[in-house]
Protein backbone atom coordinates (compact mmCIF):
# COMPACT_ATOMS: atom_id res chain seq x y z
CA UNK A 1 0.00 0.00 0.00
CA UNK A 2 2.71 2.43 1.00
CA UNK A 3 4.72 4.60 -1.39
CA UNK A 4 3.24 3.27 -4.64
CA UNK A 5 3.42 5.39 -7.80
CA UNK A 6 4.50 8.55 -6.02
CA UNK A 7 4.27 11.45 -8.43
CA UNK A 8 4.40 15.18 -7.77
CA UNK A 9 2.76 17.96 -9.73
CA UNK A 10 6.23 18.93 -10.86
CA UNK A 11 6.86 15.48 -12.33
CA UNK A 12 3.42 15.30 -13.90
CA UNK A 13 3.64 18.70 -15.52
CA UNK A 14 7.18 19.06 -16.78
CA UNK A 15 6.49 17.17 -20.03
CA UNK A 16 4.63 19.35 -22.50
CA UNK A 17 1.81 17.07 -23.61
CA UNK A 18 -0.03 14.30 -21.80
CA UNK A 19 -3.06 13.12 -23.72
CA UNK A 20 -4.73 9.93 -24.83
CA UNK A 21 -3.38 10.70 -28.29
CA UNK A 22 0.21 11.44 -27.31
CA UNK A 23 1.72 8.86 -29.71
CA UNK A 24 0.68 11.02 -32.62
CA UNK A 25 3.07 13.83 -31.86
CA UNK A 26 5.55 13.01 -29.10
CA UNK A 27 9.15 12.74 -30.33
CA UNK A 28 11.45 9.90 -29.27
CA UNK A 29 12.74 11.71 -26.23
CA UNK A 30 9.20 11.85 -24.82
CA UNK A 31 8.87 15.61 -24.96
CA UNK A 32 7.57 18.05 -27.52
CA UNK A 33 7.86 21.75 -27.98
CA UNK A 34 4.81 23.90 -28.56
CA UNK A 35 5.76 24.41 -32.21
CA UNK A 36 6.25 20.67 -32.82
CA UNK A 37 2.85 19.90 -31.42
CA UNK A 38 1.15 22.73 -33.26
CA UNK A 39 2.48 21.46 -36.58
CA UNK A 40 1.20 17.90 -36.10
CA UNK A 41 -2.03 17.06 -37.99
CA UNK A 42 -5.06 17.36 -35.72
CA UNK A 43 -2.87 18.16 -32.72
CA UNK A 44 -5.09 20.88 -31.30
CA UNK A 45 -8.29 18.87 -31.64
CA UNK A 46 -6.58 15.90 -30.01
CA UNK A 47 -5.42 18.06 -27.15
CA UNK A 48 -8.93 19.48 -26.64
CA UNK A 49 -10.38 15.97 -26.65
CA UNK A 50 -7.94 14.96 -23.91
CA UNK A 51 -9.37 17.63 -21.59
CA UNK A 52 -12.52 15.57 -21.01
CA UNK A 53 -11.82 12.14 -22.52
CA UNK A 54 -10.09 10.70 -19.45
CA UNK A 55 -12.50 12.04 -16.82
CA UNK A 56 -14.11 8.59 -17.01
CA UNK A 57 -13.37 5.42 -18.94
CA UNK A 58 -9.59 5.24 -18.58
CA UNK A 59 -7.38 3.94 -15.78
CA UNK A 60 -5.80 7.35 -15.25
CA UNK A 61 -4.02 6.46 -12.02
CA UNK A 62 -2.83 2.88 -12.38
CA UNK A 63 -2.79 2.39 -16.13
CA UNK A 64 -4.39 -0.52 -17.99
CA UNK A 65 -2.16 -3.01 -16.18
CA UNK A 66 -3.68 -2.08 -12.81
CA UNK A 67 -7.46 -1.99 -13.22
CA UNK A 68 -8.26 -0.95 -9.66
CA UNK A 69 -12.02 -0.70 -9.08
CA UNK A 70 -11.42 2.72 -7.55
CA UNK A 71 -9.58 3.96 -10.64
CA UNK A 72 -12.74 5.43 -12.18
CA UNK A 73 -11.54 8.95 -12.77
CA UNK A 74 -13.90 11.65 -11.53
CA UNK A 75 -16.66 9.18 -10.47
CA UNK A 76 -14.19 7.52 -8.07
CA UNK A 77 -13.44 10.88 -6.46
CA UNK A 78 -17.18 11.44 -6.22
CA UNK A 79 -17.64 8.22 -4.21
CA UNK A 80 -14.54 8.71 -2.10
CA UNK A 81 -15.65 12.14 -0.95
CA UNK A 82 -19.27 11.22 -0.42
CA UNK A 83 -18.62 8.23 1.84
CA UNK A 84 -16.47 10.36 4.15
CA UNK A 85 -19.71 11.79 5.53
CA UNK A 86 -22.84 10.15 6.85
CA UNK A 87 -25.26 10.05 3.94
CA UNK A 88 -23.79 6.99 2.19
CA UNK A 89 -23.20 3.68 3.95
CA UNK A 90 -20.55 1.37 2.53
CA UNK A 91 -21.72 -1.90 4.05
CA UNK A 92 -18.90 -4.14 2.81
CA UNK A 93 -15.37 -2.91 3.53
CA UNK A 94 -13.38 -3.42 0.37
CA UNK A 95 -12.16 -1.09 -2.40
CA UNK A 96 -13.55 2.13 -0.95
CA UNK A 97 -13.09 1.29 2.72
CA UNK A 98 -10.14 3.69 3.11
CA UNK A 99 -12.39 6.71 2.72
CA UNK A 100 -15.25 5.26 4.76
CA UNK A 101 -12.96 4.17 7.60
CA UNK A 102 -10.59 7.15 7.20
CA UNK A 103 -7.39 5.10 7.12
CA UNK A 104 -4.21 5.32 5.00
CA UNK A 105 -5.04 8.87 3.93
CA UNK A 106 -1.67 10.34 4.94
CA UNK A 107 0.87 11.78 2.49
CA UNK A 108 2.98 8.60 2.16
CA UNK A 109 0.14 6.40 0.90
CA UNK A 110 -1.28 5.48 -2.49
CA UNK A 111 -4.72 6.67 -1.36
CA UNK A 112 -3.29 10.18 -1.03
CA UNK A 113 -1.52 9.96 -4.38
CA UNK A 114 -4.62 9.07 -6.38
CA UNK A 115 -6.56 12.35 -6.38
CA UNK A 116 -3.34 14.32 -6.80
CA UNK A 117 -2.47 12.27 -9.88
CA UNK A 118 -5.95 12.63 -11.36
CA UNK A 119 -6.28 16.36 -10.91
CA UNK A 120 -2.86 17.40 -12.08
CA UNK A 121 -2.91 15.15 -15.13
CA UNK A 122 -6.25 16.69 -16.08
CA UNK A 123 -4.93 20.19 -15.36
CA UNK A 124 -1.94 19.46 -17.55
CA UNK A 125 -4.29 18.60 -20.42
CA UNK A 126 -6.01 21.96 -19.93
CA UNK A 127 -2.70 23.79 -19.78
CA UNK A 128 -1.55 22.14 -22.99
CA UNK A 129 -4.64 23.33 -24.86
CA UNK A 130 -4.36 26.86 -23.51
CA UNK A 131 -0.68 26.98 -24.43
CA UNK A 132 -1.41 25.85 -27.98
CA UNK A 133 -4.30 28.29 -28.36
CA UNK A 134 -2.68 31.48 -27.10
CA UNK A 135 -0.01 33.64 -28.69
CA UNK A 136 2.78 35.44 -26.86
CA UNK A 137 0.40 38.25 -25.89
CA UNK A 138 -2.26 35.92 -24.58
CA UNK A 139 -4.64 36.29 -27.51
CA UNK A 140 -6.66 33.34 -28.83
CA UNK A 141 -7.33 32.88 -32.55
CA UNK A 142 -10.97 32.38 -33.55
CA UNK A 143 -10.30 28.81 -34.70
CA UNK A 144 -9.03 27.95 -31.24
CA UNK A 145 -11.63 29.85 -29.22
CA UNK A 146 -13.95 26.95 -28.37
CA UNK A 147 -11.12 24.61 -27.42
CA UNK A 148 -9.47 27.22 -25.23
CA UNK A 149 -12.81 28.07 -23.63
CA UNK A 150 -13.38 24.40 -22.77
CA UNK A 151 -9.90 24.16 -21.25
CA UNK A 152 -10.36 27.31 -19.15
CA UNK A 153 -13.75 26.08 -17.90
CA UNK A 154 -12.52 22.61 -16.98
CA UNK A 155 -9.37 23.96 -15.33
CA UNK A 156 -11.48 26.30 -13.21
CA UNK A 157 -13.76 23.41 -12.23
CA UNK A 158 -10.80 21.22 -11.21
CA UNK A 159 -9.21 23.95 -9.11
CA UNK A 160 -12.57 24.74 -7.49
CA UNK A 161 -12.80 21.13 -6.32
CA UNK A 162 -9.22 21.04 -5.07
CA UNK A 163 -9.64 24.37 -3.29
CA UNK A 164 -12.32 22.72 -1.18
CA UNK A 165 -10.63 19.33 -0.76
CA UNK A 166 -7.19 20.53 0.33
CA UNK A 167 -8.03 23.53 2.51
CA UNK A 168 -8.62 23.28 6.25
CA UNK A 169 -10.86 26.33 6.61
CA UNK A 170 -13.55 27.68 4.34
CA UNK A 171 -13.20 30.79 2.22
CA UNK A 172 -15.76 32.64 4.34
CA UNK A 173 -13.93 31.75 7.56
CA UNK A 174 -10.37 32.53 6.48
CA UNK A 175 -9.43 33.84 3.03
CA UNK A 176 -5.78 33.28 3.88
CA UNK A 177 -6.14 29.54 4.40
CA UNK A 178 -4.31 27.59 1.69
CA UNK A 179 -5.29 24.84 -0.73
CA UNK A 180 -2.93 23.73 -3.52
CA UNK A 181 -0.25 25.34 -5.69
CA UNK A 182 -1.53 26.89 -8.91
CA UNK A 183 0.09 25.54 -12.07
CA UNK A 184 -0.76 27.16 -15.41
CA UNK A 185 0.50 26.95 -18.96
CA UNK A 186 2.93 29.75 -18.10
CA UNK A 187 4.45 28.11 -15.01
CA UNK A 188 8.11 27.32 -15.62
CA UNK A 189 9.83 24.13 -14.52
CA UNK A 190 11.98 26.21 -12.18
CA UNK A 191 8.90 27.78 -10.61
CA UNK A 192 7.40 24.35 -9.89
CA UNK A 193 10.15 23.72 -7.35
CA UNK A 194 9.17 26.84 -5.39
CA UNK A 195 5.42 27.04 -5.80
CA UNK A 196 3.57 27.61 -2.51
CA UNK A 197 -0.03 26.68 -1.92
CA UNK A 198 -2.40 29.44 -2.98
CA UNK A 199 -4.60 31.16 -0.43
CA UNK A 200 -8.36 31.05 -0.92
CA UNK A 201 -8.27 34.65 -2.07
CA UNK A 202 -5.55 33.93 -4.64
CA UNK A 203 -7.14 30.70 -5.79
CA UNK A 204 -10.63 32.06 -6.37
CA UNK A 205 -9.31 35.17 -8.09
CA UNK A 206 -7.59 32.77 -10.48
CA UNK A 207 -10.71 30.58 -10.83
CA UNK A 208 -12.97 33.52 -11.62
CA UNK A 209 -10.41 34.82 -14.11
CA UNK A 210 -10.42 31.47 -15.91
CA UNK A 211 -14.21 31.44 -15.94
CA UNK A 212 -14.33 34.99 -17.29
CA UNK A 213 -12.14 33.87 -20.18
CA UNK A 214 -14.26 30.78 -20.74
CA UNK A 215 -17.41 32.88 -20.72
CA UNK A 216 -16.02 35.12 -23.45
CA UNK A 217 -14.58 32.31 -25.58
CA UNK A 218 -17.68 30.10 -25.38
CA UNK A 219 -20.23 32.87 -25.90
CA UNK A 220 -21.23 31.58 -29.34
CA UNK A 221 -20.14 27.97 -29.00
CA UNK A 222 -22.70 25.28 -29.85
CA UNK A 223 -21.50 22.05 -28.29
CA UNK A 224 -22.26 18.66 -29.86
CA UNK A 225 -23.36 17.10 -26.54
CA UNK A 226 -23.56 17.72 -22.81
CA UNK A 227 -20.25 15.89 -22.42
CA UNK A 228 -18.44 19.16 -23.19
CA UNK A 229 -18.93 22.40 -21.24
CA UNK A 230 -20.65 25.38 -22.85
CA UNK A 231 -21.64 28.84 -21.66
CA UNK A 232 -24.37 27.46 -19.37
CA UNK A 233 -21.81 25.26 -17.61
CA UNK A 234 -19.55 28.27 -17.18
CA UNK A 235 -22.44 30.10 -15.52
CA UNK A 236 -22.99 27.08 -13.30
CA UNK A 237 -19.33 26.94 -12.33
CA UNK A 238 -19.41 30.64 -11.50
CA UNK A 239 -22.47 30.05 -9.34
CA UNK A 240 -20.61 27.32 -7.46
CA UNK A 241 -17.51 29.47 -6.99
CA UNK A 242 -19.40 32.51 -5.78
CA UNK A 243 -21.42 30.34 -3.36
CA UNK A 244 -18.17 29.07 -1.83
CA UNK A 245 -16.90 32.65 -1.60
CA UNK A 246 -20.05 33.87 0.11
CA UNK A 247 -20.69 36.32 -2.72
CA UNK A 248 -24.43 35.76 -2.57
CA UNK A 249 -25.43 38.35 -5.18
CA UNK A 250 -23.21 36.88 -7.88
CA UNK A 251 -24.04 33.31 -6.87
CA UNK A 252 -27.75 34.04 -7.34
CA UNK A 253 -27.19 35.89 -10.60
CA UNK A 254 -25.14 33.15 -12.25
CA UNK A 255 -27.29 30.32 -10.90
CA UNK A 256 -30.29 32.00 -12.52
CA UNK A 257 -28.44 32.49 -15.82
CA UNK A 258 -27.36 28.85 -15.81
CA UNK A 259 -30.97 27.67 -15.68
CA UNK A 260 -31.84 29.08 -19.10
CA UNK A 261 -32.78 26.35 -21.57
CA UNK A 262 -33.07 23.58 -18.98
CA UNK A 263 -36.00 22.17 -17.02
CA UNK A 264 -36.18 20.42 -13.67
CA UNK A 265 -36.64 16.66 -13.92
CA UNK A 266 -40.18 15.51 -13.32
CA UNK A 267 -40.89 12.94 -10.62
CA UNK A 268 -41.33 10.35 -13.36
CA UNK A 269 -37.92 11.17 -14.85
CA UNK A 270 -36.21 11.16 -11.46
CA UNK A 271 -37.49 7.69 -10.60
CA UNK A 272 -37.55 6.14 -14.07
CA UNK A 273 -36.63 2.44 -13.87
CA UNK A 274 -34.90 2.46 -17.26
CA UNK A 275 -33.22 5.85 -17.66
CA UNK A 276 -32.92 7.12 -14.08
CA UNK A 277 -29.53 8.83 -13.74
CA UNK A 278 -27.94 6.85 -16.56
CA UNK A 279 -29.21 8.92 -19.51
CA UNK A 280 -28.98 12.72 -19.99
CA UNK A 281 -32.26 14.61 -20.05
CA UNK A 282 -33.40 18.23 -20.10
CA UNK A 283 -32.03 18.81 -16.58
CA UNK A 284 -28.47 17.65 -17.25
CA UNK A 285 -26.09 20.51 -17.95
CA UNK A 286 -22.77 18.64 -17.98
CA UNK A 287 -21.98 14.95 -17.74
CA UNK A 288 -19.67 12.03 -18.43
CA UNK A 289 -20.24 9.24 -20.91
CA UNK A 290 -19.07 5.70 -20.28
CA UNK A 291 -18.44 4.04 -23.68
CA UNK A 292 -18.44 0.39 -24.63
CA UNK A 293 -14.87 0.75 -25.90
CA UNK A 294 -13.56 2.16 -22.59
CA UNK A 295 -10.92 0.10 -20.78
CA UNK A 296 -13.09 0.34 -17.66
CA UNK A 297 -15.75 -1.66 -19.52
CA UNK A 298 -13.50 -3.99 -21.50
CA UNK A 299 -11.08 -4.96 -18.70
CA UNK A 300 -11.90 -6.92 -15.54
CA UNK A 301 -15.36 -7.95 -16.81
CA UNK A 302 -16.43 -4.31 -16.61
CA UNK A 303 -16.13 -4.45 -12.85
CA UNK A 304 -13.77 -1.49 -12.66
CA UNK A 305 -16.54 0.85 -13.80
CA UNK A 306 -19.04 3.23 -12.25
CA UNK A 307 -21.86 0.92 -13.27
CA UNK A 308 -20.33 -1.95 -11.34
CA UNK A 309 -20.27 0.22 -8.23
CA UNK A 310 -23.72 1.80 -8.54
CA UNK A 311 -26.04 -0.26 -10.75
CA UNK A 312 -27.97 -2.87 -8.74
CA UNK A 313 -29.90 -4.66 -11.49
CA UNK A 314 -27.54 -7.10 -13.20
CA UNK A 315 -28.82 -10.65 -13.76
CA UNK A 316 -26.96 -12.95 -11.33
CA UNK A 317 -27.70 -16.02 -13.45
CA UNK A 318 -26.54 -14.62 -16.79
CA UNK A 319 -23.89 -11.99 -16.05
CA UNK A 320 -23.20 -12.43 -12.37
CA UNK A 321 -20.96 -9.35 -12.35
CA UNK A 322 -21.08 -6.03 -10.56
CA UNK A 323 -19.74 -5.09 -7.14
CA UNK A 324 -23.05 -3.52 -6.17
CA UNK A 325 -25.37 -6.04 -7.80
CA UNK A 326 -23.69 -9.37 -7.22
CA UNK A 327 -20.62 -9.07 -5.01
CA UNK A 328 -22.44 -7.72 -1.98
CA UNK A 329 -20.91 -4.24 -2.06
CA UNK A 330 -23.73 -1.75 -2.65
CA UNK A 331 -23.63 1.87 -1.51
CA UNK A 332 -26.71 2.49 0.63
CA UNK A 333 -28.45 5.57 1.96
CA UNK A 334 -28.03 6.54 5.60
CA UNK A 335 -31.08 5.33 7.52
CA UNK A 336 -31.71 8.58 9.36
CA UNK A 337 -31.58 10.63 6.18
CA UNK A 338 -33.96 8.18 4.53
CA UNK A 339 -36.39 8.40 7.43
CA UNK A 340 -36.49 12.19 7.21
CA UNK A 341 -37.77 12.01 3.62
CA UNK A 342 -41.59 12.21 3.63
CA UNK A 343 -43.50 9.46 1.89
CA UNK A 344 -44.98 12.07 -0.45
CA UNK A 345 -41.49 13.02 -1.72
CA UNK A 346 -40.81 11.20 -5.00
CA UNK A 347 -37.11 10.86 -4.19
CA UNK A 348 -37.86 8.41 -1.40
CA UNK A 349 -38.76 5.81 -4.03
CA UNK A 350 -35.10 5.68 -5.07
CA UNK A 351 -34.21 3.76 -1.90
CA UNK A 352 -35.60 0.52 -0.52
CA UNK A 353 -37.65 0.97 2.63
CA UNK A 354 -35.97 -0.41 5.74
CA UNK A 355 -39.33 -1.83 6.84
CA UNK A 356 -38.95 -4.54 4.19
CA UNK A 357 -36.28 -6.20 6.31
CA UNK A 358 -38.99 -7.22 8.77
CA UNK A 359 -40.81 -9.29 6.13
CA UNK A 360 -40.31 -12.94 5.25
CA UNK A 361 -38.64 -13.71 1.93
CA UNK A 362 -41.81 -14.08 -0.14
CA UNK A 363 -43.50 -11.01 1.29
CA UNK A 364 -40.26 -9.05 0.87
CA UNK A 365 -39.98 -10.04 -2.79
CA UNK A 366 -43.55 -8.94 -3.35
CA UNK A 367 -42.84 -5.58 -1.71
CA UNK A 368 -39.63 -5.13 -3.71
CA UNK A 369 -41.70 -5.28 -6.89
CA UNK A 370 -42.53 -1.64 -6.17
CA UNK A 371 -38.87 -0.80 -6.83
CA UNK A 372 -37.71 -3.15 -9.57
CA UNK A 373 -38.77 -5.71 -12.16
CA UNK A 374 -36.37 -8.14 -10.54
CA UNK A 375 -36.93 -8.25 -6.76
CA UNK A 376 -35.12 -11.54 -6.26
CA UNK A 377 -31.96 -10.01 -7.73
CA UNK A 378 -31.97 -7.40 -4.96
CA UNK A 379 -32.44 -10.12 -2.39
CA UNK A 380 -29.56 -12.05 -3.91
CA UNK A 381 -27.33 -8.98 -3.91
CA UNK A 382 -28.17 -8.21 -0.29
CA UNK A 383 -27.50 -11.81 0.72
CA UNK A 384 -24.02 -11.56 -0.79
CA UNK A 385 -22.97 -8.97 1.80
CA UNK A 386 -20.45 -10.57 4.13
CA UNK A 387 -20.68 -9.70 7.80
CA UNK A 388 -22.75 -6.67 8.82
CA UNK A 389 -25.87 -6.16 6.78
CA UNK A 390 -26.10 -9.76 5.49
CA UNK A 391 -29.47 -10.14 3.77
CA UNK A 392 -30.52 -6.56 4.50
CA UNK A 393 -32.28 -4.87 1.58
CA UNK A 394 -33.23 -1.70 3.44
CA UNK A 395 -31.40 1.36 2.14
CA UNK A 396 -30.38 -0.15 -1.21
CA UNK A 397 -30.18 2.67 -3.74
CA UNK A 398 -31.99 2.51 -7.06
CA UNK A 399 -31.41 6.12 -8.03
CA UNK A 400 -28.72 5.09 -10.53
CA UNK A 401 -30.32 2.52 -12.83
CA UNK A 402 -28.66 -0.06 -15.04
CA UNK A 403 -28.37 1.21 -18.61
CA UNK A 404 -29.59 -0.52 -21.76
CA UNK A 405 -32.91 -1.99 -20.59
CA UNK A 406 -33.33 -5.76 -20.53
CA UNK A 407 -30.23 -6.26 -22.68
CA UNK A 408 -28.17 -4.27 -20.20
CA UNK A 409 -29.51 -6.16 -17.22
CA UNK A 410 -28.42 -9.43 -18.86
CA UNK A 411 -25.06 -8.19 -20.12
CA UNK A 412 -22.86 -5.87 -18.07
CA UNK A 413 -20.96 -4.80 -21.19
CA UNK A 414 -24.19 -3.03 -22.14
CA UNK A 415 -25.62 -2.38 -18.70
CA UNK A 416 -22.58 -0.58 -17.30
CA UNK A 417 -22.40 1.80 -20.28
CA UNK A 418 -24.32 4.66 -18.73
CA UNK A 419 -23.80 8.39 -18.35
CA UNK A 420 -23.00 10.19 -15.10
CA UNK A 421 -24.19 13.71 -14.20
CA UNK A 422 -21.63 16.37 -13.29
CA UNK A 423 -24.03 19.31 -13.16
CA UNK A 424 -27.82 19.44 -13.14
CA UNK A 425 -30.12 22.42 -13.27
CA UNK A 426 -31.63 21.39 -9.93
CA UNK A 427 -28.33 22.32 -8.28
CA UNK A 428 -28.66 25.77 -9.80
CA UNK A 429 -32.15 26.18 -8.35
CA UNK A 430 -30.82 25.29 -4.92
CA UNK A 431 -27.82 27.63 -5.23
CA UNK A 432 -30.14 30.44 -6.27
CA UNK A 433 -32.47 29.77 -3.35
CA UNK A 434 -29.64 29.68 -0.81
CA UNK A 435 -27.91 32.77 -2.21
CA UNK A 436 -31.14 34.78 -2.25
CA UNK A 437 -32.05 33.57 1.22
CA UNK A 438 -28.69 34.62 2.60
CA UNK A 439 -29.62 38.14 1.57
CA UNK A 440 -33.38 38.07 2.17
CA UNK A 441 -34.58 34.99 4.03
CA UNK A 442 -38.24 35.36 3.15
CA UNK A 443 -37.44 35.45 -0.57
CA UNK A 444 -35.09 32.50 -0.18
CA UNK A 445 -37.76 30.48 1.60
CA UNK A 446 -40.19 31.19 -1.23
CA UNK A 447 -37.64 30.03 -3.82
CA UNK A 448 -36.78 26.92 -1.84
CA UNK A 449 -40.41 26.04 -1.26
CA UNK A 450 -41.23 26.37 -4.95
CA UNK A 451 -38.44 23.94 -5.79
CA UNK A 452 -39.23 21.50 -2.99
CA UNK A 453 -42.86 21.22 -4.08
CA UNK A 454 -41.66 19.86 -7.42
CA UNK A 455 -40.42 16.85 -5.49
CA UNK A 456 -43.01 16.75 -2.71
CA UNK A 457 -46.36 18.44 -3.35
CA UNK A 458 -47.04 18.29 0.40
CA UNK A 459 -43.79 20.01 1.33
CA UNK A 460 -43.96 22.43 4.25
CA UNK A 461 -40.96 24.60 5.00
CA UNK A 462 -39.26 24.07 8.35
CA UNK A 463 -39.34 20.28 8.66
CA UNK A 464 -35.65 19.65 7.98
CA UNK A 465 -33.57 21.93 10.18
CA UNK A 466 -31.21 19.52 11.97
CA UNK A 467 -27.82 21.17 12.38
CA UNK A 468 -25.34 18.27 12.65
CA UNK A 469 -22.63 20.16 14.51
CA UNK A 470 -21.44 22.69 17.02
CA UNK A 471 -21.27 25.53 14.48
CA UNK A 472 -24.87 26.65 14.26
CA UNK A 473 -26.47 27.49 10.93
CA UNK A 474 -29.84 29.14 10.50
CA UNK A 475 -32.89 26.94 10.02
CA UNK A 476 -33.03 28.21 6.45
CA UNK A 477 -29.46 27.12 5.63
CA UNK A 478 -30.10 23.73 7.23
CA UNK A 479 -33.26 23.33 5.19
CA UNK A 480 -31.36 24.08 1.97
CA UNK A 481 -28.64 21.66 3.00
CA UNK A 482 -31.20 18.90 3.54
CA UNK A 483 -32.61 19.48 0.07
CA UNK A 484 -29.11 19.30 -1.39
CA UNK A 485 -28.36 16.08 0.50
CA UNK A 486 -31.48 14.38 -0.84
CA UNK A 487 -31.56 15.87 -4.34
CA UNK A 488 -27.85 15.40 -5.07
CA UNK A 489 -27.24 12.15 -3.16
CA UNK A 490 -24.36 10.20 -4.68
CA UNK A 491 -23.36 13.01 -7.06
CA UNK A 492 -20.21 14.17 -5.27
CA UNK A 493 -21.37 17.08 -3.08
CA UNK A 494 -21.50 15.58 0.42
CA UNK A 495 -18.02 16.38 1.72
CA UNK A 496 -17.91 19.72 -0.07
CA UNK A 497 -21.13 20.84 1.62
CA UNK A 498 -20.09 19.56 5.05
CA UNK A 499 -16.90 21.60 4.83
CA UNK A 500 -18.53 24.69 3.32
CA UNK A 501 -21.26 24.77 5.97
CA UNK A 502 -18.96 23.65 8.83
CA UNK A 503 -21.06 20.62 9.65
CA UNK A 504 -20.14 17.52 11.60
CA UNK A 505 -20.66 13.84 10.84
CA UNK A 506 -23.10 11.69 12.82
CA UNK A 507 -23.22 7.98 12.04
CA UNK A 508 -24.28 6.57 15.41
CA UNK A 509 -27.94 6.88 16.39
CA UNK A 510 -30.81 4.49 17.22
CA UNK A 511 -31.19 1.86 14.46
CA UNK A 512 -28.22 3.20 12.50
CA UNK A 513 -27.25 1.18 9.45
CA UNK A 514 -23.64 2.33 9.52
CA UNK A 515 -20.99 -0.34 9.94
CA UNK A 516 -19.91 -1.14 13.51
CA UNK A 517 -16.50 0.34 14.41
CA UNK A 518 -17.08 3.18 11.93
CA UNK A 519 -20.09 4.79 13.56
CA UNK A 520 -18.27 8.04 14.11
CA UNK A 521 -19.76 11.05 15.86
CA UNK A 522 -17.89 14.24 15.11
CA UNK A 523 -19.56 17.52 16.04
CA UNK A 524 -17.04 19.63 14.14
CA UNK A 525 -15.96 19.30 10.53
CA UNK A 526 -13.68 16.26 10.62
CA UNK A 527 -9.95 16.56 9.93
CA UNK A 528 -10.21 13.55 7.65
CA UNK A 529 -11.98 15.73 5.08
CA UNK A 530 -8.84 17.86 4.68
CA UNK A 531 -7.00 15.94 1.97
CA UNK A 532 -3.23 15.63 2.29
CA UNK A 533 -0.84 16.61 -0.47
CA UNK A 534 1.23 13.64 -1.56
CA UNK A 535 4.62 13.50 0.12
CA UNK A 536 6.50 13.54 -3.17
CA UNK A 537 5.12 17.00 -3.95
CA UNK A 538 6.48 18.46 -0.73
CA UNK A 539 9.79 16.67 -1.37
CA UNK A 540 10.28 18.31 -4.77
CA UNK A 541 8.32 21.54 -4.27
CA UNK A 542 10.28 23.15 -1.48
CA UNK A 543 7.74 25.88 -0.73
CA UNK A 544 4.73 23.56 -0.50
CA UNK A 545 3.42 22.86 2.99
CA UNK A 546 1.00 20.06 3.90
CA UNK A 547 -2.06 19.35 5.99
CA UNK A 548 -1.75 17.18 9.09
CA UNK A 549 -2.19 13.45 8.56
CA UNK A 550 -5.96 13.01 8.92
CA UNK A 551 -7.09 11.56 12.22
CA UNK A 552 -10.42 9.80 12.51
CA UNK A 553 -12.78 10.08 15.44
CA UNK A 554 -12.72 7.31 17.97
CA UNK A 555 -15.53 4.83 17.36
CA UNK A 556 -18.72 5.98 19.03
CA UNK A 557 -19.55 4.36 22.35
CA UNK A 558 -22.52 2.08 22.91
CA UNK A 559 -24.87 5.02 23.42
CA UNK A 560 -26.15 6.40 20.10
CA UNK A 561 -26.80 10.12 19.85
CA UNK A 562 -30.33 11.31 20.37
CA UNK A 563 -29.92 14.73 18.77
CA UNK A 564 -28.62 15.85 15.40
CA UNK A 565 -28.21 19.45 16.57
Amino acid sequence: MKNILKVSALLLLTGFIYTSCEKEYLPQNGYATKDQVAEAPGAFDNAVSAVTSTLVGEFVYGGSGNSYPYDLGWPALNLERDIMGQDIVYVYQNWYSYWYEMIYLGPAYRICQMPWTYYFKWIKSCNDVISLATDSEGNVADDYAAGAGIAYAVRAWLYTEMAQMYSQKTYTVDKEDVSVPIVTEATSVEALSHNPRATHEEMFKFIISDLDKAESLLANYQRPSIYLPDISVVYGLKARAYLIMGDWANAATYAKKAQDGYSVMTAAQYTDWETGFNTPNSAWMFGLEQKSSDPQIQVNDGDSSWGSMMYMEINPEVSGCGYAANYGQPFKIDRHLYETIPASDCRKACYVDFALDDLDSDAQAEALAAYTKHPTWLQSGAAAVSGFGNGVVGGIELKFRTAGGDAGRDNQYIGFVGSIPLMRVEEMYLIEAEAIGRQNEAEGIAKLTAFAKLRDPNYVYGQHTENYGDVKSSDFVNEVWWQRRVELWGEGFATMDIKRLQKGVIRNYPNTNHVPNYRFVERNTPNWMNFCIVQTETNYNYDCTNNPDPSKSSPADDTPVTSFD
